[in-house]
């Protein structure tokens, strides 16, 4: 077993890495960028290197000086996390070039499925379905063209080196498509370096579902499970959960089976996610895509199966077998993660840093909250603005919602603002409770609300006007009530014998001019 490893990442996932180096009796060793210096990754571990400037291409991008950080450190081994390097293949050959042993699959399998268009050719080779679509990159804009008037739209380009709705777009019409191939790979090339897209048939409405899958350098390969991913914001997950609202067994079974084929087809070992489409009414699933690294949304699947990945990474990494076979491997009750992000769902998501000057995390039965700040830290602009997962586990669906929905009131960041109040929507929405979820599901809740909004907005205005009627049938008994007290106050000054007539003629008065007043008021 390695007596220290190096984290090259920051943030939650590191705060999570180091946990389990200090549960297996490892020395944890982090990097951190000049923005980092006081961050909680950096404090877990017991020595912390700086490697450049606060923006990612000069620090957390920097193969040379993480390198440099782990022969400094005496680490043996460096784990990627997930984001920044953790699917560069560069890197992974890096490390293993310096005598390092990297925690992930090896840089072979990594290239080929890194490459969205040479992982579509191995899942055709391992006999897994796929979408309809290019399996090389597009050579120019005509080429796209031509491409999607042979398979119809509305199609999806797609960069070739990334993911995380990175250089990803969904173009309906050919009308749509010369501005989407160019902003498609200009954003893949600014994010991945790499500019290459491929173009794929967009299914209509689907679910997005992931199978997790385990492999070590023993020839054993197994699958643990679904996690659902549908509820999606700018093509990125933001909500997870295992198993999905679905639970088909028959399903899982299928797409477990097809994930090992293509795990086993490129010799891969560690941790990895073979996510697919799923048309909900046939139960049909395509191929979409390989995630060569830990995923985001990871716990959902240990809360349900029992199963540290983490730790089970660096076991295997240390050339250990897999601690647990496929028929080991078993889904007990339900767990659902939100990603809790300083981002404004009222503004399009949009990234909103600042200081957390107030921080309250939730706790209590079947609660889970992976975070990587304190209170007191800054949301940087520099990177991914995650605050934490915050996962919940029931015996079944339903009592994991409740117990989200309890937990998410009980969060409190103070300072800027986050997602929680938009998670607090959602566990209470209709669609999700009922498990109705696709793609277009935050599309489809954020026109429902407004819908509701506007209802709200008539229901006020006729409540308005019924005060408005209100108020003027008092106005008027109250001038008549006025008029009412200044006479008797004449009459009683003047000793007039005939007040107490005048009282009641006035007592009169005063109820036709309500009644007046009503009857003007609804006409």
């Amino acid at each position: 077993m390695f007596r220290k490893i190096l984290i090259a990442n920051r943030g939650e996932i590191a705060v999570r890495v180091a946990r389990a180096c200090r549960d297996l009796g490892i020395s944890p060793v982090a990097v951190f960028s000049e923005a980092d210096a006081a961050s909680l990754h950096v404090r877990l571990c017991d020595a912390a290197y700086e490697i450049g400037a606060a923006t990612s291409i000069e620090s957390y991008l920097c193969i040379d000086r993480i390198l440099d950080a782990a022969r400094r450190s005496g680490a043996e081994a460096i784990h990627p996390g997930y984001g920044f390097l953790a699917e560069n293949a560069d890197f992974a050959r890096a490390v293993r070039d310096a005598d390092l042993i990297f925690i992930g699959p090896s840089p072979e399998a990594m290239e080929l499925m890194g490459s969205k268009t040479s992982a579509r050719r191995v899942a055709i080779e391992a006999g897994a379905p796929v979408v309809p679509g290019t399996t090389e990159p597009l050579k120019s804009y005509e080429d796209a063209r031509d491409t999607a008037q042979r398979f119809g739209y509305p199609v999806m380009l797609k960069a070739s080196a990334g993911g995380g709705g990175k250089g990803m777009r969904l173009v309906q019409s050919e009308n749509e498509l010369h501005s989407a191939f160019e902003t498609a790979q200009s954003e893949a090339a600014a994010a991945f370096g790499n500019a290459e897209i491929y173009l794929e048939k967009a299914i209509e409405r689907p679910r997005h579902i992931e199978i997790q899958i385990f492999a070590d350098t023993h020839g054993n390969a197994l699958h643990l499970g679904e996690r659902e991913c549908s509820i999606q914001r700018r093509h990125q997950k933001v909500i997870e959960e295992c198993p999905s609202p679905i639970n088909d067994s028959d399903l899982r079974a299928r797409m477990g089976e097809a994930a090992v084929k293509i795990a086993r087809r490129v010799n891969y070992t560690g941790a990895g996610t073979i996510e697919f489409l799923v048309a909900d009414a046939t139960r049909e699933f395509f191929f979409l895509e390989m995630n060569t690294r830990l995923q985001v949304e990871h716990p959902v699947t240990e809360l349900v199966t029992g199963f540290d990945f983490v730790r089970e990474q660096i076991t295997v990494a240390a050339g250990a077998p897999l601690s647990f076979t496929q028929a080991d491997v078993a889904w007990r009750g339900h767990a659902i993660e939100c990603r809790v992000y300083a981002e404004d769902p009222d503004n399009n998501f949009l990234p909103a840093p600042g200081k957390i000057n107030f921080l309250r995390v939730p706790a209590g039965p079947g609660i889970r909250d992976d975070g990587g700040v304190e209170e007191g830290a800054e949301v940087s602009i520099y990177y991914d603005p995650m605050i934490s997962k915050l996962a919940a586990w029931g015996r079944t669906r339903a009592e994991a919602i409740d117990r989200l929905r309890r937990a998410l009131d009980e969060y409190v960041v103070g300072g800027i603002k986050t997602t929680l109040p938009f998670f607090r929507e959602i566990v209470r929405d209709a669609e999700f409770i009922e498990g109705r979820l696709d793609t277009g599901f935050i599309e489809r809740f954020f026109a429902r609300r407004n819908e509701q909004h506007k209802s709200d907005a008539t229901d006020i205005t006729e409540v308005d006007e019924e005060r408005r009627r209100d108020m003027a049938i008092i106005a008027a008994a109250l001038d008549h009530a006025f008029a009412r007290q200044k006479s008797l106050t004449a009459a009683t000054t003047q000793g007039d014998a005939s007040a107490s007539g005048l009282q009641t003629r006035e007592e009169s008065r005063w109820r036709m001019a309500g009644r007046a007043a009503l009857h003007n008021s609804r006409s």
